[in-house]
C-alpha cells in the first residue's frame, strides 16, 4: 500500500486567510484596502517561529511583510497590506524556525539568571556569523552583524557589559530578512482587487420620471426627463454623494398596469411600475430593456445625463430587472423564456403577500444560453452609453450559475464594471451571490436596529465574510420603510444616517429620506403613495428653508467620510462597551503607514440607537484597538459641531434624541504618547 505524502510542513502553517467559504472561489478586495492576512502556525516544542507573508502584486512585484502574533496562546498570526494595484494578487504564508528570536529568549532568561552565560553569548555569535555570511545582506548589514558577534565573544568585557547586547538594534535586520531554517510554505492563493469604487461609495437613488414632473389642469401628469433630472444633480453632489442608481428607464407595460399603491385599478394617466418593463414606444412599437422610456427622451439625452453626472464627479448606477411585461418583445418573441401555465396564461410574480400581476418572472430552465446571450447583450448596450455600474434587481430569484457566468464575462471585457445584488434572501444564497462574482450586497441592516442587533450585524459583515462580501447599507429603499423610520421621528433618520455612513465604506440613501418620509401604506412596510406606481416631485429647497430637511447632515456625513480614510474600511470596525443598552460604541482606526499624511486616524462613532429619550451613560474603550496606551489620554472632536473633549479608557456622555442623538469624534491627538 502506497503511502500519501504529508500534507503538514516541518512548520505547520493552517487555517490561511482571506479566504471563502468554498474554494471555487477567490476572496476580494478593493483598490486602497487594508487587507488582514493571517495565518494560524506554530511548531513542536517551545522554539520560536518566525512568519513571512510573500506577497506577488499583478505587475509582478514580490513583496514580503513579516507577520506579528495576535492574541498569546492562540498561534495566530496577522500582517496589514495595503493593497493598491487592480488585477489579481498571489500569496502564500512561510513558517520557520526562528532561530535569532529562540536564542535572544533563552539568553535572557538564562543570563539574566547567570546561567550558561558564555555558552548563549557563543550561540548568539555562531547565529550571526551565519547571518553575516549570507550575500543576500547588504555588506553594511553584515558588516555590524559580524562586529556584532565578536562583541559578543569578547573576553575582556563582563557579562553585565555584554548583556544589553541582546537587545541590540541591529536585530531590527531579521525583522525583514530572518535567519530562517526548516521553511514550510502554504499553498499559493488568489485574492483579487477591484475598482476603489466597488468598495467605497455613497449612492443616492432617484426616480428621473419624478424630477420636474408636473400636474397639468385636466388631471394627467407631465413626466420628468432625463434633461429636467439634469437639475437635481447639482443637489446630489452638492450633498457629497458618489453615485446616483436610477430604477429601470425602460419603457413600461399597458397591460395589468398597477395603480397607486399597487392597486389593480389604474387610471388613464397612472405610469405604472418602473419594474414592469417592457411597452410602447413613439413609434408604436415595443421596447425593451435596451430602450428608454419616450417620456424620459431619448437614448442621446440618458447619454447626456450621464456626461453631466460625470462632471459632477458621480457615476450613474443602472438597474438590471430580468423580468418583463406582459408586452416586452421578449413575451412574443420568446414565449420560452417564461412559466406557462395549464390555463394558457403565464405566471406573474409574486412574493406573498405581496403580487405583481404586471410583471412576468424569467424562467431560465429552457433556453438558458439564448437568455444569457441576450442580457449580456443589454448590459453592453448600457455600457456603451457610460454605464459602469449596475444594481441588480432580485438576483437570487435567477441561477447562480448564470449570474457567475454573465460578471465574469462582462468583467472580462472590463474589470471596473460594478454589480450591486439586491438580494434580501436567506444568507446561503447572499453569500453565494458575493463569492460568485457580486462586487457589492445589499444587507439585512434596514431591520437591524437595536444595540444587539446592530454589534451582531455588523460584527458580522465587518468580520466573518467581508473577504468576499462587500455590504451596501442602505437606509431605506422605494420598497422598504421600517417601523424604526416610521416611528422613530428625525432622531432616527439621523441615528440611521450615521451608522450607515460610518460603519461602512458603502452606504445608500432613496430620495425622500432627508424630508423625513415616514408615512407608510396601512399594515405595510413600506412609504404610502410609493413612488413606484407615481410621480413624486418633491420641494427639497423648500423643505431646507423650512429646517426639515436632513440634506445637510447628509452633506456632513459624506464630507466626514471623504476626509477621513479609516472610514474608507470596512475590516477596521470595533466595538466599545457602554453602561447603557441603548448606546452604541465602535471605532474605526487606520495606522499611519496606510494614510495618506502619514498620521493615524481614528473615528469613534457613539449613538443612541432609542429615537425616543435622553441617554446618559459612560462608555468604556478598549485603547488598544486604536492603538493607544491603557492609560493614555486624548482629544476627541465631534466632527458635527466642533465641540472637543479630553477623553480617557472611560468617559461620560449625554445624547438627546431630540438635539444630537450621535456623536462622530476624531481622535485628535494624544498628549501622553
Amino acid at each position: 500500500m502506497s503511502i500519501a505524502s504529508p500534507l503538514a510542513g516541518r512548520i505547520p502553517v493552517t487555517r490561511i486567510t482571506p479566504a471563502v467559504p468554498d474554494p471555487r472561489w477567490h476572496p476580494k478586495a478593493f483598490e486602497g484596502e487594508v487587507v488582514p492576512f493571517r495565518a494560524t502556525v506554530f511548531r513542536e516544542g517551545h522554539d520560536r517561529v518566525g512568519v513571512m507573508l510573500v506577497i506577488t502584486a499583478p505587475s509582478g512585484e514580490v513583496r514580503r511583510a513579516r507577520m506579528s502574533p495576535l492574541a498569546p496562546g492562540t498561534d495566530r498570526w496577522e500582517a496589514l497590506v495595503r493593497l493598491d494595484e487592480l488585477g489579481e494578487w498571489h500569496w502564500h504564508v512561510t513558517g520557520f524556525d526562528d532561530e535569532i528570536a529562540t536564542w535572544r529568549h533563552d539568553a535572557a532568561v538564562k543570563i539574566d539568571a547567570g546561567v550558561d552565560t558564555l555558552l548563549m553569548f557563543e550561540i548568539g555569535a555562531r547565529l550571526l556569523d551565519r547571518a553575516a555570511a549570507e550575500t543576500a545582506r547588504p555588506e553594511a548589514v553584515r558588516t555590524r552583524l559580524a562586529g556584532l558577534a565578536g562583541r559578543l565573544r569578547d573576553p575582556g568585557s563582563s557579562v553585565a557589559d555584554r548583556r544589553p547586547l541582546v537587545d541590540d538594534p541591529v536585530f531590527d535586520e531579521f525583522d525583514a530578512r530572518p535567519l530562517a531554517r526548516l521553511a514550510s510554505d502554504s499553498a499559493e492563493h488568489t485574492i483579487l482587487v477591484e475598482r476603489r469604487r466597488a468598495g467605497v461609495g455613497a449612492w443616492y437613488e432617484f426616480f428621473p420620471r419624478s424630477e420636474g414632473a408636473r400636474l397639468l389642469k385636466d388631471g394627467s401628469w407631465r413626466s420628468g426627463t432625463f434633461r429636467s433630472a439634469q437639475k437635481r444633480l447639482d443637489a446630489v453632489a452638492a450633498m457629497g454623494f458618489d453615485v446616483v442608481y436610477l430604477p429601470p428607464i425602460h419603457p413600461i407595460g399597458v397591460t395589468n398596469r398597477k395603480g397607486p399603491n399597487n392597486t389593480l385599478t389604474p387610471g388613464p394617466h397612472d405610469p405604472g411600475s418602473p419594474w414592469a418593463i417592457g411597452g410602447p414606444m413613439k413609434d408604436g412599437g415595443a421596447g425593451g430593456h435596451d430602450a428608454v422610456h419616450p417620456d424620459l427622451g431619448t437614448l442621446a439625452d440618458f447619454r447626456a445625463f450621464v456626461r453631466r453626472a460625470n462632471a459632477l464627479d458621480l457615476e450613474i448606477a443602472l438597474d438590471l430587472a430580468l423580468q418583463a411585461s406582459p408586452d416586452h418583445p421578449w413575451v412574443a418573441e420568446h414565449p420560452d423564456w417564461f412559466t406557462q401555465l395549464p390555463d394558457g396564461t403565464i405566471r406573474y410574480a409574486e412574493n406573498p403577500p405581496k403580487k405583481y400581476q404586471d410583471i412576468y418572472p424569467v424562467n431560465f430552465d429552457d433556453d438558458p444560453e439564448g437568455i444569457f446571450a441576450e442580457v449580456l447583450r443589454v448590459v453592453r448596450h448600457w455600457m456603451k452609453q457610460g454605464v459602469r455600474i449596475f444594481r441588480v434587481d432580485n438576483p437570487h430569484t435567477k441561477p447562480l450559475v448564470f449570474w457567475e457566468r454573465l460578471i465574469a464575462a462582462v468583467n472580462a471585457e472590463d474589470p471596473g464594471v460594478v454589480f450591486l445584488a439586491e438580494a434580501f434572501t436567506r444568507p446561503a444564497m447572499m453569500q453565494a451571490l458575493a463569492m460568485v462574482g457580486f462586487q457589492q450586497s445589499y444587507s439585512y441592516f434596514t431591520w437591524r436596529n437595536t444595540k444587539a442587533e446592530l454589534e451582531e450585524f455588523l460584527t458580522s459583515v465587518s468580520q466573518e465574510t467581508a473577504d468576499f462580501m462587500r455590504p451596501n447599507l442602505f437606509v431605506n429603499t422605494p420598497d422598504i420603510l421600517t417601523e424604526y423610520l416610521q416611528f422613530g421621528g428625525p432622531a432616527a433618520f439621523t441615528v440611521r444616517a450615521t451608522i450607515a455612513a460610518t460603519a461602512a465604506p458603502l452606504w445608500g440613501v432613496y430620495s425622500g429620506f432627508e424630508l423625513f418620509e415616514s408615512v407608510a401604506r396601512p399594515g405595510a412596510e413600506e412609504a404610502i403613495d410609493n413612488e413606484k406606481y407615481e410621480y413624486k416631485p418633491r420641494d427639497f429647497a423648500a423643505a431646507e428653508a423650512g429646517g426639515r430637511s436632513l440634506a445637510l447632515y447628509l452633506g456632513i456625513l459624506n464630507r466626514v467620510r471623504a476626509e477621513h480614510p479609516a472610514l474608507a474600511q470596512l475590516r477596521n470596525l470595533r466595538f466599545h462597551a457602554s453602561d447603557d443598552d441603548s448606546v452604541i460604541v465602535y471605532s474605526k482606526h487606520l495606522d499611519g503607514r496606510f494614510t495618506p499624511d502619514g498620521a493615524d486616524d481614528t473615528i469613534i462613532v457613539v449613538a443612541n440607537v432609542d429615537p425616543h429619550s435622553v441617554r446618559e451613560t459612560t462608555v468604556h474603550l478598549d485603547l488598544a484597538t486604536i492603538g493607544l496606551d491603557d492609560d493614555a489620554r486624548f482629544e476627541v472632536e465631534d466632527l458635527v459641531t466642533g465641540a472637543k473633549w479630553e477623553w480617557g479608557a472611560s468617559n461620560y456622555v449625554r445624547l438627546d434624541a431630540f438635539t444630537r442623538p450621535a456623536h462622530i469624534l476624531h481622535v485628535r491627538r494624544a498628549p501622553d504618547a
